[in-house]
């Protein structure tokens, strides 16, 4: 079978302006098209749509990732193209790849086989600037900040308290703590600084979080860039630094259209991680693709524990959003690596080991129906190597967990083979079995909603913290942000922070290793395990594979 990038280069697309009218209804001028197959959306039209009824939500999430991957975002696009092939009009809502991630253990990331969005190329390498935006804003407030201080520093900000850093999309070990102004007077103070990644940026968490223009300006201007030897915050307000902010995303701010393989409508917009940020695309254009489209499927990054879990306590706790149905998607060869499956053995049939990671599965659909009260449905995505038994076991052993399991073949197929999953989504959606609920409520204190997340979440027996991290959490608590959402990260690879501990480990403690604050995206960031906000490229990056040939062809792309 061709490459990923072998069958997206092969696709027959349409013009960007086409799918706009034909599949959406919009009219040519609410389109800035970028080339001619994708484009941005005005907002201007999108408020406009403001009294239209919404179509259903469907979040896709997934089973705890393991190195052999799930395929959440092909799920994410062949169930978008089967709701249309069972005449449905749907669209689906993406976020847009981070370039570390492109680089560095994924290659592409638009999807896979025959349920990918195009133009994958474009899609994952720069795609309509909006990161490049996101990253200028940060960083015009890191230099703000820093020049603010060389000319007087009239905020009497404390060079010790500084708690704003710089970001660059790629993977860079090396920048991850710096010292930054030597050389002199002439070139500012001198201070320990170090960069991000730009998707774990506090700008990319707005970014994704605002609704208008105008919220996006008062959430950047709230950012808290450091304290004053008296502890009192410094915003960027205060240093003017949001106007100039906003000027530089409001064009980024402007929706993506792009398209699958079949021709259907794709939102691609902001890019949060969900390990290391709260891992939803933009609510901007979740809300435009529901004011045009009966169905909208969107996905959650990595795990249900992180990506869902998120996009309920923090992206519907902000916007409205309510979703009416959840896709788990799961793999046979990802549960017998959570029962314990070597990665070069995943491919050989092995019983014992698929019923032992299925509590791994099991913990997931019990969170998704038990904790926030949402019908779902598992998504056996499905490789050439699985064997019969196994699914079979699979159904039986699930069968006790009120979640309907169904083999979807679209890596394969296309939206075809994920026919049977559509129409089983839909008939769910159609029964109104959501009684939507929060893991927690917005009174409860930080600490409170971090323990909830941990052992309600993640199945560990409680938190811990260290003497200076408490009193962090405390302190954070007695300024007001105690009403904030929590944003937990840590890694994706286990519901604990051990990446080793497969399967739905237990009795576990959640150690908080660091706490931030993000006012502006309004919720509390705590850093658990040894997360890292600036990720390292691995030994052998998937850069060294990415290539461009004679005939000026993209290659090695996933």
């Amino acid at each position: 079978m061709a490459s990923d990038i072998e069958i997206a280069q092969a696709a027959k697309l349409k013009r960007i302006i086409d799918i706009a009218r034909d599949r959406l209804g919009i009219a040519d001028e609410h389109l800035e098209p970028y080339g001619h197959f994708k484009a941005k959306l005005s907002l201007d039209y999108i408020d406009s749509l403001a009294s239209r009824p919404d179509g259903k939500l469907i979040l896709v999430t997934a089973m705890t990732p393991t190195p052999a991957g799930e395929g959440k975002t092909t799920t994410t696009v062949g169930l978008g193209d089967a709701l249309n092939r069972i005449g449905k009009k749907a669209c689906i809502c993406l976020r847009e790849p981070s370039l570390g991630p492109v680089f560095g253990m994924k290659g592409g990331a638009a999807g896979g086989g025959y349920a990918q969005v195009v133009p994958m190329e474009d899609i994952n390498l720069h795609f309509t600037g909006d990161f490049n935006a996101i990253g200028l804003a940060n960083n015009l407030l890191a230099a703000l900040l820093d020049n603010h201080i060389h000319h007087g520093n009239a905020l009497a900000v404390d060079v010790r308290r500084i708690a704003w850093r710089r970001v660059v999309d790629m993977n860079d070990r090396a920048l991850r703590d710096i010292t930054a102004a030597l050389g002199g007077p002439a070139n500012g103070f001198p201070r320990q600084d170090g960069f991000d990644i730009v998707v774990a940026s506090e700008v990319m968490a707005i970014f994704c979080l605002a609704n208008s223009v105008e919220d996006l300006k008062q959430r950047l201007g709230n950012i808290v860039v450091g304290y004053t030897r008296e502890q009192q915050p410094v915003r960027a307000r205060e240093l003017k630094a949001h106007g100039a902010m906003t000027v530089l995303l409001k064009d980024a701010l402007k929706p993506n259209l792009a398209q699958t393989l079949e021709n259907n409508p794709a939102f691609i917009h902001g890019g949060p991680f969900a390990n290391i940020a709260h891992g939803c695309n933009s609510v901007i254009a979740t809300k435009a693709g529901l004011k045009l489209s009966d169905y909208v499927v969107t996905e959650a990054g990595f795990g249900a524990d992180l990506g869902a879990e998120k996009f309920i306590d923090i992206k519907c706790r902000k916007s409205g959003l309510r979703p009416d149905a959840v896709v788990i998607v799961a793999t046979i060869r990802a549960l017998k690596y959570h029962g314990g499956v070597d990665l070069k053995s995943l491919n050989i049939e092995n019983l014992g080991a698929l019923e032992k990671g299925l509590t791994n599965l099991a913990r997931h659909v019990s969170n998704i129906g038990t904790q926030f009260g949402l019908p779902c449905i598992v998504a056996l995505n499905h490789f050439t190597q699985d064997t019969q038994a196994e699914v079979e076991l699979i159904k039986t052993k699930m069968s006790g967990h009120g979640a309907p399991v169904v083999l979807a073949r679209h890596w394969a197929e296309g939206g075809k083979g994920a026919e049977e999953l559509a129409h089983t989504v839909v008939e769910m959606i159609a029964k109104g079995q959501s009684n939507f609920r929060f893991l927690y409520e917005d009174s409860a204190p930080l600490w409170d909603k971090m323990h909830a997340i941990a052992t309600k979440t993640y199945g560990a027996q409680g938190i811990a913290a260290d003497a200076k991290v408490k009193a962090q959490i405390q302190k954070l608590q007695d300024d007001g942000y105690g009403h904030y959402p929590v944003c937990v990260a840590k890694t994706q690879y286990s519901f604990s922070t051990d990446i080793a501990a497969r399967g739905a480990p237990a009795g576990h403690v959640i150690n908080i290793r660091e706490v931030r604050l993000s006012a502006g995206a309004e919720f509390i960031v705590m850093i658990c395990g040894d997360i890292m906000t600036m990720p390292g490229l691995p030994k052998v990056p998937a850069a060294e594979k990415i290539d461009i040939d004679d005939k000026g062809k993209v290659v090695g792309l996933f």
